[in-house]
């Protein structure tokens, strides 16, 4: 509890400086956190309050011991009242920590209410209060914090759902716990870090050809959508795909070359049009602007027949929600709203536990599944979870879907393990589009990515 408190005070200092801190406590461990903050507040001639909703005589073990230490410390306290004032101050979230399972009622949403009208930075102590640890759902209300301090084990929901919209900047610290606290603990899901990007994709040989990397063929652009296609395109092409086609409305083909003249297009009018297309491609990405008429329905069917390996996204995914299948040897990647027509299940429930649909969808379809959102997640049958935490709020704009489909298919053209192609695509395409908002998020487009890609694609070791 002490070095919790340390290195939150310590992170509160580096980041706002010597401010007094308003320290709203709850009960157990997360108040007992929160009082050690404020005693080392005290201590540095910064200051210190204390509002409580439980009465500190009420706190039992080390909780009990870190509040008596802040009142031997000549720090104050009183109960916590709706209407209070909240002056020039850090406020520091420790009301209920990562133990709640249910909604937040009473005075303790009174508390985080007055948390979130207060005009002051905000740093949690572990989780946000009302944030769920495991899933990342807001239970009834949240704290919104600028900042937040966890500790020993990270917490899954703080990096995908609410989560990061909820935590602010993520700090972590192991507080010294030896390794083997961590031997046979279950395993949420593991963050992508990218260690396998140089190992599945090495620098290329001296001698290579286009050949060795693949063929990718985009299916889409229905019409009025040649965009997605060709953004899509060239997403598979910044990945390193050997050669990328296009197959789509003939009226297409002049805007998508006049773009990016190293994709190659066709003007497909019927399914038998595809064939000798699909004959010729390593895999296929299945949906960019396809729409849902009768052309596109007839290439996704076709597709869907074919053995090749697939990347379905967009109309892909709600052509396939109206006649599901376990087709294996394929990548889904939906957003929320897609997701819930694939599981037949509202958003809502969807987002309020997003790791049981991603597993939902990958045992369903016989897929890697890629749930689309902040903290996007990865799974696959027999596999666990992978979850990525780079990319921003910038990204939430037309055709970033499209980009991400044309990077899953273009690694994948290069690796034969779909699962590990995902995972990279989903990194690369969060990084790249970190890279894209230096210049500021608000108005980024999808073709920002492009650039930054080709730096992170490439092994830097």
């Amino acid at each position: 509890m002490t070095r919790a408190g340390e290195f939150t005070y310590r992170a509160i200092r580096e980041r706002w400086g010597a401010m007094r801190l308003t320290v709203f406590c709850g009960a157990g461990n997360n108040a007992g956190d929160g009082y050690v903050i404020a005693r080392l507040a005290l201590e540095s001639g910064a200051g210190a309050e204390v509002l409580h909703l439980v009465d500190p005589d009420k706190l039992v073990g080390d909780a009990a011991r870190a509040a008596a230490d802040f009142s031997a410390s000549g720090g104050t306290h009183r109960t916590f009242e709706p209407g209070m004032e909240i002056g020039d101050t850090v406020v520091v979230d420790a009301l209920l920590g990562t133990g709640i399972d249910r909604e937040v009622s009473g005075r303790f949403a009174e508390a985080v209410n007055a948390i979130n009208a207060a005009e002051c930075p905000v740093c949690a102590v572990d989780v946000p209060s009302g944030l769920s640890a495991d899933t990342g759902q807001v239970l009834g209300v949240a704290v919104k914090a600028d900042m937040t301090a966890s500790f020993v084990g990270m917490k899954a929901g703080l990096l995908t759902g609410s989560g990061p919209a909820c935590c602010g900047t993520v700090l972590y610290d192991s507080l010294g716990a030896p390794d083997d606290v961590f031997e046979g603990m279950p395993v949420k899901a593991r963050r992508i870090t990218g260690a396998e990007l140089p190992t599945l994709l090495p620098h290329r040989p001296g001698d290579a050809h286009k050949g060795l990397y693949g063929h990718v063929l985009i299916i889409g652009g229905g019409p009025g959508m040649p965009g997605a296609a060709r953004m899509a395109g060239e997403a598979a092409l910044r990945a390193g795909a050997g050669l990328v086609s296009i197959a789509t409305r003939p009226e297409h083909i002049a805007a998508i070359v006049a773009g990016r003249p190293e994709l190659m297009c066709k003007g497909v009018e019927t399914a038998a049009d595809l064939a000798p297309m699909l004959e010729r491609a390593t895999i296929v990405a299945l949906g960019p602007g396809l729409g849902q008429s009768h052309w596109s329905r007839s290439l996704h069917e076709m597709a869907m027949a074919s053995d090749l390996p697939l990347v379905v996204d967009a109309d892909g995914l709600n052509l396939l929600a109206e006649a599901p299948a376990a087709r294996g040897n394929w990548i889904l990647t939906p957003h929320p709203g897609e997701a819930s027509r694939l599981l037949r299940q509202d958003t809502a429930s969807i987002q309020s536990d997003r790791f049981s649909a991603v597993t939902g969808l990958a045992e369903r379809y016989l897929a890697v599944a890629v749930l689309k959102g902040a903290g996007s997640l990865v799974a696959a049958p027999g596999e666990g979870i992978a979850l990525c935490d780079a990319g921003n709020p910038g990204m939430a704009v037309a055709g970033m879907g499209d980009v991400l489909t044309g990077l899953i298919a273009g690694i994948a053209a290069q690796i034969d393990d779909l699962y590990a192609a995902a995972r990279l695509a989903v990194l690369v395409h969060g990084l790249a589009g970190d890279d894209a908002s230096a210049a500021g998020e608000r108005g980024m487009l999808a073709s920002d990515l492009f650039t930054a890609v080709r730096s992170r694609i490439n092994p830097r070791c």
